[in-house]
């Protein structure tokens, strides 16, 4: 009787056994998709940009004077060959476009933007004096001289390529670089006065005004985080350079007032460059338009 028990036992023992192996094991769950870098991006970008070159350097080039008057002559060119710091710093803020291809780690791609700028400090004055020397049959002769001058870029816009690659899934690091373009503004004026005890000396400044959409290059580089499907935010900084631009301004003159005659006249010039840095921080709503990656079924 234990026999036949311990042999109905072991029976039953084998077919769970063979009934439980004959059951596929439970697979462990697909893995999610990768994050989708290709495909279209819109977005917004906001921040601060600072000038590169902060200089406007004037020349005067003596074109008549009258004789006798060379003193006067060299001292109101040497004056108005001058250096003006102009500064110019502010807000920067628009929008921007593109396209992201991925393969494998890297992402490559294009992108546009255009963006409004608020400069401040974007005027400056100086003020200088030349020491009294002698014109023959008058005396003495002072000149004072005050420089005006202006600049400001009013919106920039860029079209650049991008290439990045993908140090984690969701964090891209890239550099970008092409074209830049914007409006920009040169306003300079240099007036002097010159004081004499015998003769009455009326002055006429030198005035001249530069507008016009320039276009260079630029270049940089960012770093952007996907932190939803959709959504990224980035932070950049990018230098540009439009160009050096060199303006003529009216004739610097001084004439004997009483008598209405030129006593010297020099031609001028005003020569500034428009280059900058740009740090802003941006967010992009990605439209994966791209298909997404396949994955096997289980």
């Amino acid at each position: 009787m234990l026999r036949r028990i311990l042999l109905a036992s072991a029976g039953a023992m084998a077919l769970a056994a063979v009934a439980q192996a004959a059951e596929p094991l439970p697979l462990p769950p697909p893995p999610p998709p990768p994050p989708q870098w290709t495909g279209f991006y819109l977005g917004i970008n906001a921040g601060g940009t600072w000038s590169s070159d902060n200089n406007i350097d004037t020349l005067a080039v003596p074109v008549t004077e009258f004789a006798g008057f060379e003193p006067l002559t060299n001292t109101s060119a040497l004056l108005a060959t001058t250096r003006i710091p102009v500064e110019v710093s502010g807000f920067i803020g628009g929008g921007q476009w593109g396209y992201n291809y991925q393969w494998n780690n890297w992402v490559i791609g294009a992108e546009g933007d255009i963006q409004g700028i608020a400069s401040g400090n974007r005027e400056s004055r100086r003020f200088t004096q030349a020491t009294a020397f002698g014109v023959d049959g008058i005396g003495d002769v002072a000149v004072n001289q005050l420089a005006l001058a202006a600049r400001q870029v009013f919106w920039l816009g860029t079209d650049r390529a991008r290439i990045g690659f993908l140090v984690w899934p969701t964090f891209l690091v890239y550099g970008t670089g092409g074209l830049a373009y914007g409006e920009t503004q040169l306003r300079v004026a240099i007036g002097q006065a010159a004081f004499n005890p015998v003769l009455a000396i009326a002055s006429t400044p030198a005035v001249g005004r530069f507008d016009q959409t320039l276009a260079g290059w630029t270049a940089g580089g960012g770093v952007e985080w996907l932190f939803l499907p959709n959504w990224s935010l980035k932070v950049e900084y990018l230098y540009y350079d439009l160009g050096r631009v060199t303006n003529g301004l009216s004739p610097l003159t001084h004439t004997a007032a009483i008598v209405g005659i030129p006593l010297t006249v020099t031609d001028n010039l005003a020569s500034n460059r428009f280059n900058g840095n740009i740090v802003r921080a941006g967010l992009n709503y990605h439209f994966n338009l791209a298909p997404p990656p396949i994955v096997a079924k289980y």
